[in-house]
């Protein structure tokens, strides 16, 4: 661990070693991570198509992707408990079952009702790949390698959106809507059978402790004492205000704006939405770089990327004419690309708060907050597209709402998580002295 303000932490007893066998283990589950990322993705480039297959207008369209985040967010805290209590392999392999079934369902749905419980369903086993991924880095890594290891995660599941924004929508425009997601589908069968040979919940000789984990007592401790940890609301509320912007632009509505507000053939705005995700791998790797080496740098470069954010989407909307110009769109979906890593900060500030069997189910806590965030503005912008006529100024304007009721929350609680860390260290290095030779 390390203080608000300290530098590379150092190992600490019990530290798991790493090494090749880690990453073998590691890549294996956030590969699942990656192919849950790429059907999460998928409505993001099939958007309009959906809305013509299925004769919906804005807001029923974005019913999709906020059915799909509800399930997720409020899955959140149960992941994390199930993780802390099962191990990750057990959780994830419900989750890849899961996940697969929506997108073959999603696939063959004739109508939007069952398109919507296709959605559900895929959102349901989405949530259980993140908290198990970070839960396994945690096991197979030492701690001083826990911000890397975080945002390579990230930097993963971006490659996932990715291949939804190249790959998928080329599919979807070649071979047809029941083709392309029932042929996708067909890699959460792979990433199953790779998973069910190869991973390990955690190296041996690094079994957890054993853990009561008895009924309701235990659930209440777990999420109160989580709750707790003025570091876990801190981590909560960065991942809130920083996700949500790029979520949402890559999600449903990024494509609309660009060729419906903005005169972009979809082309060109396939190409801004991988800008997004290419601006995300590379601004990931510079923050996980950054933060293992300075933790004292990750409130800045969250606040920085709040602010930056409201700063280009207010020149975005408010440009004295009827379209942005291009190096402004340019300009906006680089710096959407902070957005990911940004939020990633957030388990930056959960993960030293909590014990190790707590860690899932704090995990669970702060990725729930992104998620929300994202699941209130696609149904505001939904809302507000269908009254106003479209009006995109006034609909992404929901956007600064988010954005500024996390930023009062991030203020108030950043000197109480920095002054519980630093007692936190003190601590662990007191024990450590007395642990014995």
């Amino acid at each position: 661990m390390t203080a608000a303000g300290g530098s590379t932490p150092t190992a600490l007893p019990g530290d798991p070693p790493g090494g090749r066998r880690a990453v073998l283990v590691w890549s294996v589950g956030v590969s699942v991570y990656f192919v849950a990322v790429i059907f999460r993705t998928s409505l993001g480039v099939a958007g309009l198509d959906a809305a013509d297959r299925f004769d919906v207008g804005a807001s029923a369209l974005s019913t999709f992707s906020i059915l799909q985040l509800l399930v997720y967010a409020g899955m959140q805290i149960p992941v994390g408990l199930l993780v802390d209590r099962l191990g990750t392999k057990k959780v994830l392999t419900i989750g890849v079952l899961l996940f697969t079934a929506g997108q073959l369902g999603f696939a063959f749905s004739p109508s939007y009702g069952m398109a919507l419980a296709a959605r559900a369903l895929l959102g349901l086993g989405d949530a259980m790949t993140f908290i198990s991924v970070l839960r396994l880095g945690a096991r197979w890594f030492p701690a001083r390698r826990g911000p890397m290891v975080a945002q390579m995660a990230g930097l993963v599941g971006m490659a996932g959106n990715l291949v939804s924004t190249l790959v998928l929508a080329r599919l979807l425009h070649g071979v047809g809507w029941t083709a392309a997601f029932a042929g996708s589908s067909l890699a959460g069968v792979v990433v199953l059978v790779l998973m069910l040979l190869f991973l390990k919940d955690h190296p041996e000789g690094h079994e957890p402790e054993p853990f009561p984990h008895q009924g309701g007592a235990y659930v209440r401790r777990q999420i109160v004492a989580s709750w707790r940890e003025p570091g876990t609301r801190l981590g909560l509320w960065v991942h809130f205000t920083t996700q949500f912007p790029a979520m949402v632009f890559l999600l449903l509505w990024g494509l609309p704006f660009l060729v419906e507000a903005q005169g972009l053939s979809r082309a060109t705005a396939g190409e801004l939405l991988t800008l997004v995700v290419l601006s995300n791998m590379v601004i990931g790797l510079v923050y996980g770089q950054i933060v293992a080496r300075h933790h004292a740098a990750r409130l800045p470069l969250a606040l920085g990327t709040v602010l930056s954010t409201a700063a280009v989407w207010a020149a975005t909307l408010a440009y004295p004419a009827d379209h942005a110009p291009m190096w402004l769109l340019i300009v906006l979906c680089t710096v959407l690309g902070a957005c990911g890593p940004a939020s990633m900060i957030g388990f930056d500030f959960a993960r030293p708060a909590n014990p190790p069997e707590r860690q899932g189910t704090a995990s669970g806590i702060t990725n729930m907050g992104g998620f929300v965030a994202s699941m209130t503005t696609l149904f505001a912008i939904g809302a507000l597209l269908d009254a106003t006529g479209d009006d995109y100024g006034i609909a992404f304007s929901a956007v600064f709402v988010l954005q500024a009721l996390g930023l009062g929350q991030i203020l108030r609680l950043r000197r109480q998580a920095a002054r519980r860390e630093r007692e936190r260290l003190v601590a662990s290095r007191v024990e450590t002295v007395h642990v014995p030779a």
